[in-house]
């Protein structure tokens, strides 16, 4: 395998990141999200939006196999909404709480270790901001995101929610799980 680093991505990165979300969710997501709303996946249409997320108050994480960018990661501190519990109190740890927004790994470039090596920069930037724990929403029929989270030590905490894809519904769990991973 050639050299894999995972580095701060910059503006110029939105391209490079709008294609590794194109292909990924695509592949991954093809039996969970409307064919329609995968063929608008265009990077051209998602690169805006990728300059936006990349200049905002968060941390976002570009992985690479020698040149080649092949995963990305979003973390920051966790927005109060997504911490709610069930009867829509906070966490007594809500202000150390940080959110994995997202973390995506091209399937090609699967089982390399790309994965590992975004969540452990994610977690160290987020203990680097006062964070104790984080959280992550994954779809549950994504059994391969589930078990790489399982594997780190994150277990789901019961939250689920429910999103409208416009051509059906897609529920998520949350996970959690300590910054002090125990990746394989």
């Amino acid at each position: 395998m050639a050299d894999a680093v995972v580095r701060e991505a910059t503006d110029a990165d939105a391209r490079a990141i709008a294609g590794i979300q194109a292909r990924t969710w695509r592949y991954a997501y093809a039996d969970l999200l409307p064919a329609e709303a995968l063929a608008e996946l265009e990077p051209e249409y998602i690169e805006g939006r990728w300059h936006e997320v990349i200049a905002a108050e968060t941390d976002t994480l570009l992985a690479f196999e020698g040149t080649e960018p092949v995963g990305c990661c979003v973390c920051g501190p966790a927005p109060h909404e997504e911490l709610l519990g069930v009867g829509g109190e906070l966490p007594r740890d809500a202000e150390t709480v940080g959110l994995i927004g997202t973390l995506l790994v091209e399937p090609r470039w699967g089982r390399r270790g790309h994965g590992g090596r975004l969540l452990a920069t994610a977690a160290g930037r987020l203990r680097a901001r006062g964070c104790t724990r984080g959280i992550a929403w994954v779809p549950e029929a994504d059994h391969a995101t589930l078990s790489f989270y399982e594997r780190a030590g994150w277990r789901a905490d019961g939250l689920v929610r429910t999103l409208d894809t416009g051509g059906g519904q897609v529920r998520e769990a949350r996970l959690t799980g300590t910054l002090d991973l125990h990746l394989e």
